[in-house]
């Protein structure tokens, strides 16, 4: 991958090199209510899962992708490397958000050494901060043949800023760890997707996770990313609509969302408040494919949903209503091994929709470019 030097800002396309005797990493997704860790182990006959664990976090710790309370992430990610009696100091992460600008863009043909050279003075264009204020990093695209300009080739252009970069790099070093790959969660969710799947380049496929409080999106158009967009509406708005209605707690709303009866409520109570959340979801959801099928005359074929609330009961078939396309549940384990005698096959099957990002993160390697 081309990227600019200086910086571990490393986006990953459709990765092929997996087997590699470099230091291995594990791959560290914090999100708004989890950290998730995931290690896997590349074999000549596939993937195999070594270490998967979770580790909650409270309320508020993290708002709109801004991480509010540092020390209690630091001390959750020492804690789960702990319990997972993980000792690789290497790790990758991922960022989102609006602290991430992805643009698709069309430059001369030219070497990727030259585009190393111009790509600096092309992102000035394309992105609204101060140039000296991100890194940046770039992916020529593999554009199918009858859809290629002959004197242009497209450029996936990424900025993150530096402060969301030092942010991670810093909690993550007093965590004791050493940042080896910045990956993008959209990109990390198209890695563990292509490792799990085969579809037609004919097929347009929207890969969406719904997280606690992100959504996102990227389409996959002749078999490559087209479209992106992060949605800043998730599964804590279910929670917050919950306590509201019903002046529960959080955790008796999270039990609820899921589809448990705890403290008196049944789930029959919070039908109709799911419903209402979904069809919110939805319109933002919505909002954001118009923007893609205003430049796109491809029809979405199917959406592959993933994130934590994948797992609420009927949030699939309430989407595909609402939305009039096929979703289908992403598993990013479906090729992996999972050894029975190590993970409860049960527990595997249930967390593997919010698992997406950290195996497409996993499936880095130290020294990527």
């Amino acid at each position: 991958m081309g990227r600019m030097a200086g910086n571990i800002l490393h986006i990953s396309k459709g990765e092929k090199k997996l087997l590699s005797n470099r230091m291995p990493v594990v791959a560290i997704d914090i999100g708004t209510n989890f950290i998730k860790l995931v290690h896997l182990q590349a074999k000549r006959r596939g993937h195999e899962l070594l270490s998967y664990g979770t580790m909650p976090l409270p309320p508020g710790v993290i708002e709109e992708g801004a991480i509010v309370d540092p020390d209690v992430v630091i001390q959750a990610v020492k804690d789960l490397m702990k319990i997972e009696k993980i000792g690789i100091k290497n790790v990758v992460t991922a960022v989102s958000g609006t602290s991430v600008i992805i643009k698709k863009i069309k430059v001369p043909p030219m070497s990727e050494n030259e585009l190393i050279d111009a790509i600096q003075f092309e992102a000035g264009q394309y992105i609204p901060f101060d140039i000296e204020d991100v890194n940046l990093d770039f992916v020529v695209m593999e554009t199918p043949n009858d859809q290629r300009e002959a004197d242009q080739m497209d450029v996936l252009l990424v900025a993150v800023t530096k402060e969301k970069m030092n942010e991670l790099t810093t909690i993550l070093s007093r965590a004791g760890l050493k940042v080896a790959v910045v990956d993008v969660d959209v990109f990390a969710i198209e890695n563990a997707f292509g490792l799990n799947y085969t579809v037609s380049p004919d097929d347009t496929i929207a890969l969406m996770d719904i997280g606690a409080g992100v959504t996102n999106i990227n389409i996959l158009e002749y078999g490559i990313s087209a479209f992106t967009r992060d949605i800043y509406f998730g599964g804590m708005k279910y929670n917050e609509a919950i306590m509201q209605q019903l002046d529960v707690d959080y955790e008796t709303a999270e039990k609820l969302k899921l589809g448990n009866e705890t403290n008196g409520h049944s789930s029959a109570e919070v039908y109709d408040i799911i419903n209402s959340v979904t069809n919110e979801l939805s319109m933002e959801i919505n909002r954001a494919l118009e923007v893609f099928r205003g430049s796109s005359e491809a029809p979405i074929t199917k959406i592959m949903l993933g994130g934590g609330c994948a797992r609420m009961m009927g949030l699939d078939q309430a989407l595909a209503t609402n939305l009039e396309t096929q979703v289908e549940i992403f598993n990013p384990f479906q090729t992996i091994r999972c050894n029975p005698k190590v993970f409860d096959p049960e527990y595997i099957e249930y967390m593997a929709p919010s698992a997406a990002v950290g195996v497409g993160l996993a499936l880095r390697r130290f020294g990527d470019r």
